[in-house]
């Protein structure tokens, strides 16, 4: 079992910065690539960047510039770091990792519970 769990969210004003944290715990044998998504309301879920186990990150055009995906591999934790905030960032935000859980498992996705991200002044 392998559980995603997130931390970091929050409520800031316009041009702040929050850090984001994605803890992933349980039966872990290779973390292969790690996202972040984000939903506002009304909106589909979108992803917003991503990293792969050789370090590899891409970021959708609106976040380039000012969001950082980041990783840990020894502690199996993630993260984005959101600088400049602005209010249309308002959002859910949840981790997805893409996880093996033994030598020979296929991989699959696992998601985070999600945390809340305003941006308001």
């Amino acid at each position: 079992q392998v559980q995603l769990v997130e931390s970091g969210g929050g409520s800031v004003q316009p041009g702040e910065s929050l850090r984001l944290s994605c803890a992933a715990s349980g039966s872990i044998f290779s973390l292969i690539a790690a996202s972040w998504y984000r939903q506002a309301p009304g909106n589909q879920r979108e992803l917003v960047a991503t990293i792969t186990r050789g370090g590899t990150t891409n970021y959708v055009d609106f976040v380039k510039g000012r969001f950082t995906i980041s990783r840990d591999s020894a502690k199996n934790t993630f993260y984005l770091q959101m600088n400049s905030l602005k209010p249309e960032d308002t959002a859910v935000y949840y981790c997805k990792a893409v996880i093996r859980s033994s030598l020979g498992a296929n991989s699959r996705d696992y998601w985070g519970q999600g945390t809340q991200v305003t941006v308001s002044s």
